[in-house]
Formats: C-alpha cells, sequence, structure tokens
C-alpha cells in the first residue's frame, strides 16, 4: 500500500479532509436514477451558494486543466485578439491555448515575483482597443504571488473585453469569487483549498460569455471540452454528456458541507494564518521570500528562495527523508531558485506551518548553514498570537 509522508504540504495534490475521503467511499448510484439527478441538482445550487453564483455553475469531469483549456476553446473565437497577463508560469502558459483558438495573442509580462498593475493592462487596452479576450492566473503557485484580479476585471469590463480567471490555487482558500471579481468564465478545482481529491473543474461562466460562447462556431460541441454540453446538466430532466465520476461528485458534495460549516470567513482566516505563520518563521530563518512584496504574497502557498550554494533538490530531501515534509519544487522560471509550501485546504493548519519551518531550519542546519531554528519557531509562534489580538 501507498504510504503518504507524515506532512504532505505540497502544492498539488493536497490532501483531502477525513470526511471527503469517507465520502469517496459512498454509494455509486446510476446516474440516471431520479435520485441521483436531484442530488445533482441541489449539488449544483450548493456550489453557486460557495461561489456566490447569481446562475448555474457547471463542473466538468476532469481537474483544473480540463477547465482552463474548455474555458478558452469556448470562449476564444478566432476572430478575437487576447491578451495574456502573465506575473507567473501558469499566467504565461495559458498563451499556449489562447494561441491554438485565437486571432492574435498578446501577452503584458512583468516578472515571476510581482504582480500585473492594472495601470499597465489599463494602458494595454487603450494601445489595442480591439482585444476581446483577457486571460489572468490569480494565485500563480510557483510564484506564491496573487494578482489583483478585482481591480483587473473592472478594466477588462469597462473596455468591454471577457474575462477568464485561473482561481484554481485561490478558490476557497481566500476571498475570490466570479461575479466579484468580473469574471466571464471562473475556473477553480474541487481539489485544492477545498480539500477534495483531484478529479472536477468547477466554472462559473457570466451570461454574456453564455452568449458569446453560442455564437461562436468553433466552441466545442459534443467533446470533452465542452462547455455548452454541461451548461443544462444540472437539470433532471436533461441526460449527462457523459457518466460522471460519481465518487468524485460525493466527494464534492462533503467538501461543500465541510466548508459551509466551518464559514468561509473562518477558513479563509485559517489559511491566512498559517501563511503568515510560515512567513514570519522563514524570515527568522535568515530566508527570503520569492515575492517581492508580501502585499502580494498568498495565503494559500509559500515560496521561498532557496539560499545560494544550497541545491534545491537536496534540501527538499532532506527535509522530507529526515523531518517527513514534503514540500513541492519550483517550476519554469522558479524551478532550482525556490521550495514550496502549501496552506489549502487540510494543510491550512497554524501548527503544520511551525513543522514546516521547524524541517527546513534543521535542514538547512545538517547542510552546513548557521541557522537559529528556535528564533524561526518563536517568529512563527509570534505571529500566530499576534493574530489572535
Amino acid at each position: 500500500m501507498l504510504i503518504a509522508p507524515p506532512f504532505m504540504l505540497t502544492t498539488g495534490p493536497v490532501p483531502a479532509y477525513p470526511s471527503v475521503r469517507q465520502a469517496l467511499g459512498g454509494p455509486l448510484v446510476y446516474d440516471g436514477n431520479p435520485v441521483f439527478q436531484a442530488f445533482y441538482a441541489g449539488l449544483v445550487d450548493k456550489l453557486g451558494h460557495v461561489m456566490r453564483l447569481t446562475n448555474k455553475p457547471v463542473i466538468l469531469q476532469g481537474d483544473a486543466l480540463l477547465g482552463l483549456e474548455a474555458a478558452a476553446a469556448s470562449l476564444i473565437g478566432p476572430d478575437d485578439p487576447v491578451l495574456t497577463l502573465a506575473s507567473g508560469v501558469y499566467g504565461q502558459g495559458f498563451g499556449v491555448w489562447s494561441k491554438r483558438y485565437g486571432a492574435e495573442v498578446l501577452e503584458l509580462t512583468v516578472p515571476f515575483d510581482e504582480a500585473i498593475a492594472p495601470e499597465l493592462l489599463s494602458a494595454r487596452l487603450q494601445a489595442r482597443p480591439d482585444i476581446r479576450v483577457v486571460t489572468v492566473c490569480h494565485h500563480d503557485t510557483p510564484s506564491g504571488t496573487l494578482n489583483p484580479v478585482a481591480e483587473i476585471g473592472r478594466i477588462v469590463r469597462a473596455h468591454g473585453a471577457y474575462l477568464i480567471v485561473d482561481a484554481v490555487s485561490s478558490f476557497g482558500g481566500m476571498d475570490v469569487h466570479p461575479e466579484a471579481v468580473f469574471a466571464d468564465i471562473f475556473v477553480a478545482s474541487a481539489a485544492k483549498c477545498l480539500g477534495a481529491p483531484p478529479g472536477l473543474t468547477l466554472l462559473g461562466v457570466s451570461e454574456r460569455a453564455w452568449a458569446k460562447i453560442k455564437a461562436n462556431p468553433t466552441a466545442p460541441r459534443q467533446s470533452f471540452l465542452s462547455l455548452l454540453d454541461w451548461e443544462q446538466a444540472w437539470r433532471p430532466d436533461r441526460p449527462f454528456p457523459v457518466t460522471p465520476s460519481l465518487a468524485d461528485i460525493n466527494a464534492l458534495d462533503a467538501a461543500l458541507d465541510r466548508h459551509l460549516a466551518e464559514g468561509a470567513e473562518a477558513v479563509w482566516a485559517r489559511h491566512a494564518a498559517t501563511a503568515a505563520a510560515a512567513r514570519a518563521g522563514l524570515k527568522a530563518l535568515g530566508l527570503a521570500l520569492w515575492p517581492k512584496s508580501e502585499a502580494i504574497a498568498a495565503p494559500t502557498a509559500t515560496v521561498f528562495r532557496v539560499p545560494e550554494g544550497i541545491v534545491d533538490t537536496a534540501l527538499r530531501e532532506r527535509v522530507l527523508n529526515t523531518f517527513g515534509v514534503l514540500l513541492s519544487l519550483g517550476r519554469g522560471a522558479t524551478a532550482g531558485r525556490v521550495l514550496r509550501i502549501a496552506h489549502m485546504g487540510v494543510t491550512a493548519q497554524p501548527l503544520l506551518a511551525i513543522a514546516a519551518v521547524t524541517a527546513i531550519g534543521a535542514a538547512l542546519r545538517s547542510l552546513g548553514r548557521v541557522v537559529d531554528v528556535g528564533a524561526g519557531v518563536e517568529a512563527a509562534l509570534a505571529a500566530l498570537e499576534h493574530r489572535q489580538t
């Protein structure tokens, strides 16, 4: 049997909540059964409540990359100039799909330890008034940075363009919702901060986006990438386009129930407290955070620079093999330069941040660095106490 590390603090996948794991073993009811269809309709309404939508959300039967590509394929028409906002690996990566489906792809890039400045976006849109679609990643996990999606959304909406938001690693862990950020397609995941296993994409689609998708002759239909096929899947009198992943749907239901029981604000506060403790502890160890400013550091992941003279994989292996804490390596432009601690769902627990700080400090010391591990732990604890006062 595969045994997980005692502390799996990776940015994806993340461990599922116990109640969610239990739901995975629940009954697998035939999807044509009226009982299941009524359950599914109720689940969609529950998800819409959590996403704070005024229309119905869409659930796709695959993890987040499916939703991201489906969003691009559905919303971007062959004559649409697309602006990709690139402040990190995943933000830049959306350009791959944009090039596949759009007429022209432009890129607004900032250093990957910074965030997109709204004034830069305004200037680019003024220079190219024909831009029809803008894409942005809210939390780019390889950098641990946040983009100001609400401000970005206002600017894009005022311009008359459409906005696709990648909120895969932020939704559920902080106050971000589709309509509040003026997203036309908002892509989230059942995994990450909601604490379900990878397997489902959660989407908010605006009414204006549905109209554009329906008018787009190249939008997928009768395809695994199709949003249109799933628009009415919540209706008990409609068959599912494909057999839904029944176990994952049970897990999502349990994850939403858990989120609602704890309360969204309490969940967000728990994520933020965990991140604050991790950042304070790492800085006390003498480590530098990757984001240029803590103001743009995400509450769902802490990314720190690997010290000069230390190999990222050697530090990660020492932290894992000696202390049982598994961290994520960097990706793309941050590969070899950073390590990442996730604070998502069940791993957004302040004591886990202290465990990570302790393991990282002790691992650095064992690799020959002069590190005051106690100072790191004290700083993390002080950050938690400060948040309670």
